[in-house]
């Protein structure tokens, strides 16, 4: 029962929490949640409608340069947009308040680790609750 999980660089043992290089205790973890941060989107729609405006201004006054620019900028835009991933972050919240412990795209993996940790904290909580009851 030393590793409880292990995978990608994630590792759960029955004292810690080990993930991109951070470590954390679970005695020190109340509970963890998982969030999801959805893609940005003003500024690649500012980006596109910028160069939309400045293509279409450079085609109507005949400019080149005007025209380039304003092409290159909407398909910077597009590019920014479909390269963005939508995000999942695990939050541990400590006494000291919430810190987040992971970030992949992966939702699946991420609530694997979060499984993983509730798992190991409640068997330390029982672990607890038995050696106090052992000692009364």
């Amino acid at each position: 029962m030393d590793n409880t999980f292990n995978e990608r660089g994630v590792m759960i043992t029955r004292n810690g929490l080990s993930a991109g290089g951070q470590i954390f205790s679970l005695r020190e973890i109340l509970g963890a949640r998982t969030e999801t941060i959805q893609k940005n989107k003003i500024v690649p729609l500012s980006l596109s409608l910028i160069g939309a405006i400045a293509a279409v201004t450079g085609g109507v006054l005949g400019s080149g340069a005007g025209l380039t620019l304003g092409v290159m900028l909407a398909v910077v835009g597009m590019l920014a947009w479909s390269t963005q991933d939508i995000m999942h972050r695990l939050v541990v919240v400590t006494h000291s308040g919430d810190r987040e412990a992971l970030s992949s795209p992966d939702l699946a993996f991420v609530k694997r680790v979060e499984q993983a940790l509730q798992g190991a904290l409640e068997a330390l909580h029982r672990a607890a609750t038995q050696q106090s009851a052992s000692a009364s």
